[in-house]
């Protein structure tokens, strides 16, 4: 096992120095375009003045309580659907795969429904987020409860524990490092989903399809005709073969 020492703490803080470093020199070296793969110098000049300027400061706890909402709710939900199915075989035979199937629906097709549902606004996002913290909890808290040695569990009712005794004593505990687990990949499923879409928001510079107003990407969307980062490029690759009878006119960055 590695010990965490100054050395070895000292030994990953070069190894970060020098790729990073690496990662500088070739994108120079290679005169790679910023918006394919941008320079460290660059991304860290852009956190400082989005930081300076309030920017990210402002918004960016509408992005983290969108992303801890529907971490909650998702993983609650998670949490209480995971032990029943694990502890009742009637109710995982009938319901479990009507979750499956929900869960294998993409997500893309999902949003017009949530919309629908849900309304404009925070809780379209919040729900969304749940949705994709969801699943890898259930599934975790599953495994982990279905993975407690049965001969223990055998002992116990033999010693009349009941089956709350089981759970509390035998189950759960038998069960945290699973659920855990599956904590840290819900979080982190939730906290990409919000920044992706954001991101792509912003880079493609649409209209926000849930009717959010703040958030990380707000900056790219304030100006009231946004200037999308990708239409240069694209009318440069594909402007030229064009067909010129298309009624469309040709799209300007």
């Amino acid at each position: 096992m590695i010990k965490n020492s100054p050395r070895n703490f000292a030994l990953r803080l070069l190894l970060l120095v020098v790729s990073l470093l690496a990662w500088e020199g070739l994108v120079r070296f290679l005169a790679v375009p910023a918006f394919i793969v941008p320079a460290p110098s660059s991304i860290f000049v852009a956190l400082y003045r989005g930081i300076v300027s309030r920017v990210y400061v402002d918004h960016l706890w509408v992005t983290l309580s969108e992303t801890l909402l529907g971490f909650v709710f998702g993983c609650a939900l998670a949490f209480i659907l995971g032990i029943a199915v694990a502890l009742s075989r009637r109710f995982e035979y009938f319901l479990y795969p009507f979750i499956v199937m929900f869960q294998a629906l993409p997500k893309v097709a999902l949003a017009p429904l949530i919309l629908i549902w849900f309304g404009l606004g925070l809780t379209s996002k919040v729900m969304q987020a749940a949705l994709t913290a969801f699943f890898p909890l259930m599934v975790n808290t599953i495994v982990g409860l279905r993975s407690a040695d049965e001969d223990r569990v055998n002992l116990m009712r033999s010693l009349a524990a009941s089956e709350a005794q089981i759970f509390w004593m035998l189950r759960l505990p038998n069960a945290m490092p699973f659920i855990m687990a599956g904590l840290e990949v819900a979080m982190i499923l939730s906290l990409k989903h919000e920044l992706h879409h954001g991101c792509r928001r912003a880079v493609l510079g649409a209209a926000d399809p849930v009717g959010a107003r703040a958030g990380v990407e707000h900056r790219h969307r304030a100006d009231p005709q946004p200037r999308p980062l990708l239409g240069p490029l694209a009318e440069k690759q594909f402007g030229a073969s064009r067909p010129r009878n298309l009624s469309a006119p040709p799209f300007r960055g």
